[in-house]
């Protein structure tokens, strides 16, 4: 699709959240459930109170969040409103995570299977819970569907053939993409072979397997909000190297994964580390020739490249600092609505702040382009819409009188040429002229 260099943005949040009041999730639970549900309901109220009295919630900020965007806030299970409130932040299709509320926790997925989806949870109540949610999720997305790319929740860390029948069940109802739990905990990693049926389906259906941050060992931390904030990141991203390394993607070439509210300021380090260690050089010398070999056949970063990318709500200045180290085409922005700590409802300004000196071609991948191909958005059917609501690159600030793409582009070429620079003979990211 081409573009012209002042025509608008066509966004696309790789990372936004959706869910219902947790008590209204009641419907879309099988009957035999309810009473669990029930005793799940107490629980969760007495976690939040508890939570409230240990000073996690900044009590103020909360209570001036729900005030200044109580009716927008709707948009988080209502998919009408939602539209509004994407129309009035210039996106213009999402991809769509659970749990809306990141304030209070009110739109918990049943029995803890949302973003705290991990391998500890009892199987049968996790999956009554994700198919609850999957279930609400296919009617919200059938709202304006052009515009969304929902996101099953799938616990496969449990009866594998119960979690081939969700994912054909979620094929079949229009959700897009396949969330799977961060940690595997007690159950068996994602290095073994159990799950290639998994990788196999969602490979056939071009569903991307996902993780989002959420789930951590919370009770390792203590009262320690540090060390929570600090793990939190790396869980989601933690699967990518096991199936990388285990020659999952080998396996299965066109498989997609995506780390998604981890950022990716981790991601360049690792691939200068992963490649020289693939290549045998100084430090890996002993691992022999071909240590690799029939797992993993290419250069780790050319797997990252071809089946790999990072969902980035509100991607951060020092990471677009390293985009030719990461690949630009491996960074989806997001809005991380309606989360708070997301660009939502300010997202013209914060794109300002970020992407004002980026190069045009650039922008367009990094906030549009390269989700559209990974999660499979049709963009004929989105542009009229970016026509109507999308920022231009003179509205963040990227044009001037006195600046063209051209000097964008000029600005930025001796970094690019330097790119991934321990495969240039360069010890530095970009030698000083």
């Amino acid at each position: 699709m081409e573009f012209k260099d002042n025509d608008p943005y066509l966004i696309i949040a790789a990372d936004s959240h959706a869910g219902l009041p947790t008590e209204q999730y009641r419907p879309y639970l099988e009957t035999k459930f309810h009473g669990a549900f029930d005793d799940f309901l107490a629980e969760h109220e007495a976690m939040i109170e508890a939570s409230n009295k240990m000073g996690v919630r900044d009590d103020a900020y909360a209570k001036k969040w729900f005030e200044d965007h109580e009716e927008d806030l709707a948009g988080g299970w209502d998919g009408i409103k939602r539209d509004q409130a994407l129309d009035s932040d210039g996106v213009c299709a999402e991809v769509v995570y659970p749990d809306a509320d990141a304030v209070e926790s009110r739109t918990a997925v049943p029995f803890g299977a949302g973003l705290g989806l991990s391998g500890d949870l009892d199987p049968v109540l996790g999956l009554a819970g994700a198919k609850a949610h999957n279930r609400w999720l296919a009617d919200l997305c059938s709202v304006s569907p052009e515009r969304r790319c929902g996101v099953a929740l799938v616990p496969i860390t449990g009866e594998v053939e119960e979690a081939l029948a969700e994912i054909r069940w979620a094929k079949e109802h229009g959700l897009g993409a396949v969330m799977i739990p961060a940690r595997w905990c007690n159950q068996t990693p994602y290095h073994d072979r159990r799950y290639d049926p998994v990788w196999a389906l969602c490979e056939e259906y071009d569903m991307p397997i996902v993780t989002h941050s959420g789930s951590a060992p919370r009770e390792e931390y203590g009262d320690h909000l540090g060390i929570y904030v600090t793990e939190v990141t790396w869980w989601p991203a933690r699967p990518m190297w096991f199936m990388l390394w285990s020659g999952v993607f080998e396996r299965f070439p066109k498989l997609k994964f995506c780390a998604t509210e981890g950022g990716c300021w981790w991601l360049p380090q690792l691939l200068w580390f992963w490649d020289r260690l693939w290549a045998g050089q100084k430090g890996s010398e002993k691992l022999g020739k071909g240590a690799f070999k029939g797992v993993v056949e290419m250069l780790p970063s050319e797997y990252i490249d071809r089946n790999c990318f990072t969902g980035l709500a509100n991607v951060k200045r020092r990471e677009l600092g390293q985009r030719y180290e990461i690949g630009i085409q491996n960074m989806l922005w997001g809005t991380d609505f309606p989360h708070p700590e997301g660009t939502w409802p300010n997202t013209h300004e914060w794109l300002k702040k970020t992407f004002h000196d980026i190069p045009i071609d650039e922008t367009r991948v990094m906030l549009g382009l390269s989700a559209a191909d990974a999660f499979g958005f049709d963009l004929e059917k989105l542009r009229p819409l970016s026509e109507k609501i999308g920022p231009t690159p003179t509205d963040l600030g990227q044009l001037t009188e006195s600046r063209t793409a051209a000097d964008l582009t000029a600005r930025w070429a001796p970094v690019k040429e330097v790119g991934r620079h321990w495969l240039t003979d360069n010890d530095f990211p970009l030698i000083p002229q």
